[in-house]
């Protein structure tokens, strides 16, 4: 059977890191989905994307899919592990789609995750333990992302909380929201 884990936690926490070292422990071919687009005129940006490329082992393959991330899950054939970096990148490069194009497009997600025969492991930032965006993109982000990863949160079988230099695993720790309110209807 198939793994599916997402890795969430807030900025430079090292979930990056984490879902590496996932990905490094299984003992099939690894593909690096980035959907991060590279800018070279973001000298920033262009660091940080060489500083994830660089922590990869040689061997792995990169995809860069800064958009249609349910089609590369469609079409992944095992032996392999998708390793996803990252969901706040994907929602912004879709955060111009309207709200039934969006419903849509994380539909076919959820849907391609919940059908995928590979190992899949996300990772996703937490943005929502702040304060409220004070402009309506940021908030349509931070609202986008925050539903995604807790539907996301719901159907994989494993969720690491990675914050304070410690790795959590929710799954062990708690249960899905869904689950628990059914256990007080």
């Amino acid at each position: 059977m198939p793994q599916h884990i997402l890795v969430t936690g807030p900025s430079r926490s090292g979930k990056s890191e984490w879902a590496e070292t996932l990905a490094a422990s299984v003992d099939q071919p690894v593909i690096y989905v980035a959907t991060a687009l590279e800018n070279p005129d973001d000298r920033q940006w262009q660091q940080r994307i060489e500083k994830h490329r660089l922590r990869r082992p040689s061997h792995w393959q990169t995809l860069v899919v800064p958009y249609n991330l349910p089609m590369i899950i469609e079409q992944a054939k095992p032996p392999c592990c998708l390793l996803i970096d990252s969901l706040g990148t994907w929602v912004t490069n879709e955060l111009d789609q309207d709200e039934e194009t969006w419903e849509g497009i994380t539909t076919r997600l959820l849907e391609s995750i919940q059908q995928a025969s590979v190992d899949l492991i996300f990772v996703g930032e937490e943005t929502g333990w702040g304060v409220v965006p004070a402009y309506p993109l940021g908030r349509l982000f931070r609202d986008r992302l925050g539903h995604l990863t807790r539907q996301l949160g719901t159907i994989v079988e494993t969720t690491y909380l990675v914050t304070g230099g410690h790795v959590l695993n929710l799954s062990l720790l708690g249960e899905p929201l869904t689950k628990m309110q059914q256990k007080l209807l």
